[in-house]
């Protein structure tokens, strides 16, 4: 599935944000996003639902503004990628491989506050 496909069914799925004070946030305030989102349905669904969003535009823009931004996605993917078990889905059932995404972020978070504690 192209990224620009599962745009919507992931936005969908981010559970309320508990705030402080105040009812839950439902949906985020903005959307960061590569030219490979960059398509006037995917805007215009983002507006109608209340998300400002910055899109690199194909052709005019850079996607370098968004660097800062990207670079903490592309590494923690990465670092998912790293896992052998996730490299390739191998699990049928989706709740096996949520488990195993679960497993493997636990791993990373633990790994990444030793090196930080022992530093």
């Amino acid at each position: 599935m192209h990224d620009s496909q599962g745009l919507e069914p992931l936005v969908r799925g981010i559970p309320p944000i508990r705030s402080r004070r105040g009812p839950r946030r439902r949906r985020p305030a903005k959307l960061h996003a590569d030219k490979g989102y960059d398509y006037d349905h995917l805007r215009r669904w983002l507006r109608r639902r209340g998300i400002r969003h910055r899109i690199a535009r194909k052709g005019i823009e850079s996607s370098q503004r968004l660097g800062g931004h990207r670079w903490v996605v592309e590494r923690t993917v990465s670092w998912l990628a790293g896992c052998r078990r996730l490299h390739r889905r191998y699990e049928r059932k989706a709740e096996h491989f949520l488990a195993f995404v679960g497993i493997a972020a636990a791993l990373i978070g633990y790994r990444r506050m030793s090196t930080l504690l022992t530093a």
